[in-house]
């Protein structure tokens, strides 16, 4: 019932985007059929919320399929997603005496799999890493393409690998386990994937928004609504996978519309309202949500995007859910922040804004006045 898969062609490796419901009761039987009879052992890493709802299956069905299984559950949240965190890991891959055919489960958001890609692209030199994502945004985002990394106080994911799972399966029933905000930040990034580069996944994007209205859990225990959202979730994969298969590392010389510069559409605000509010305020994508609303600001003050366009955008943010507060912050330490993305190129920052819902440009933050800028804040960070 409602199987879709979806295949990622990356230089590093080719792999398989499982989307099914009920799939977390198979973890094993189809990482066995992935990694083969040489892999023994399996790592898992996970936090105890998430492992608390589904440690108990996925465990059985690793056992089931003759996997000797170990388990570390790091602190839950993005504040954790750090270098002590990673030494951490580190150690539990080598206490589970981990060999090169052996492997790590990601199970749960995307701070733990960003975390245990990390550790597993540096333990050893590099062993192979499965990502069950058990959140909307991990999901149809975090889990696809092979951006690992951590934060520092210097700023978010300034250290990290590109390393490529050899298998995703995601459970759109998991969905069913998240509180509303972690459902908002989902389509936050949802939102994102279709503003900048595809208007069909947009509009469908908005209209599952729509028909799941402000009851979300209620209305996905339904079969046809979990068919219609792992429907959706295989589309916004594949559109990550097309761009990670066109620029798989981000090279910096490309900013036409299939970079993979596109997806940190609404990113440059975000981490600086991550960072100024110490990771404590804001889930990753309600952040996003923000900096979609500022990036749009900038783009129609520029002369680049329709007022009706920017309302499109405004109202796919709006029916994500509600956002926490951003009026309050301080601009400068905002701009502050932003200073130190690690997105800037020869020490010029870069943004990613919008000529139209589905068509994303790069502009050099040198084309951004400083008043227009400030303006498009305080305009995109309305509660």
């Amino acid at each position: 019932m409602d199987r879709i898969t979806v295949r990622v062609k990356a230089r590093q490796q080719e792999y398989e985007i499982k989307v099914e419901p009920d799939l977390i009761r198979q973890i094993g039987e189809k990482a066995r059929l992935c990694l083969g009879s040489n892999a023994r052992r399996v790592a898992v890493i996970s936090n105890p919320t998430v492992f608390g709802l589904f440690g108990k299956p996925v465990m059985r069905s690793l056992r089931t399929s003759g996997f000797a299984i170990s388990h570390w559950l790091m602190n839950d949240g993005e504040r954790h997603k750090s270098l002590k965190s990673f030494a951490q890991a580190l150690d539990f891959l080598s206490e589970s005496r981990l060999e090169r055919n052996d492997w790590v489960l990601a199970l749960g958001g995307g701070v733990v799999g960003d975390l245990t890609g990390f550790a597993a692209a540096s333990y050893l030199r590099g062993i192979s890493f499965v990502q069950v994502p058990t959140t909307l945004l991990a999901q149809i985002d975090a889990s696809v393409g092979g951006k690992t990394g951590v934060n520092t106080p210097a700023g978010k994911n300034l250290v990290g690998a590109f390393h490529q799972p050899r298998l995703v399966m995601i459970d759109p029933k998991t969905l069913l386990s998240l509180p509303a905000r972690e459902i908002t930040a989902g389509w936050c990034e949802a939102v994102k994937h279709g503003a900048v580069g595809d208007r069909r996944l947009f509009d469908q994007t908005v209209r599952l928004l729509t028909k799941s209205g402000t009851n979300f859990h209620s209305w996905l225990k339904a079969r046809t609504s979990q068919a219609e959202v792992s429907a959706t979730i295989a589309a916004h994969c594949r559109f990550k996978a097309s761009i990670v298969g066109n620029d798989e590392r981000e090279d910096i010389g490309r900013e036409d519309s299939r970079s993979r510069r596109i997806l940190n559409f609404g990113h440059t605000t975000a981490h600086a309202l991550e960072a100024v509010t110490g990771y404590r305020r804001y889930l990753h994508g309600e952040a996003v949500g923000f900096g979609m609303l500022v990036a749009g600001e900038i783009s129609k003050n520029l002369g680049m995007l329709g007022v009706e366009e920017l309302e499109l955008l405004r109202e796919a943010v709006r029916a994500c859910g509600p956002l926490p507060p951003a009026s309050d912050l301080d601009t400068g330490k905002l701009l502050a922040a932003m200073k130190g993305d690690k997105k800037s190129v020869a020490g010029q920052l870069k943004w990613v804004l919008l000529e139209r819902i589905g068509q994303a440009r790069v502009v050099n933050a040198s084309e951004i006045d400083m008043p227009t800028l400030r303006q498009s804040l305080r305009a995109g960070l309305v509660d």
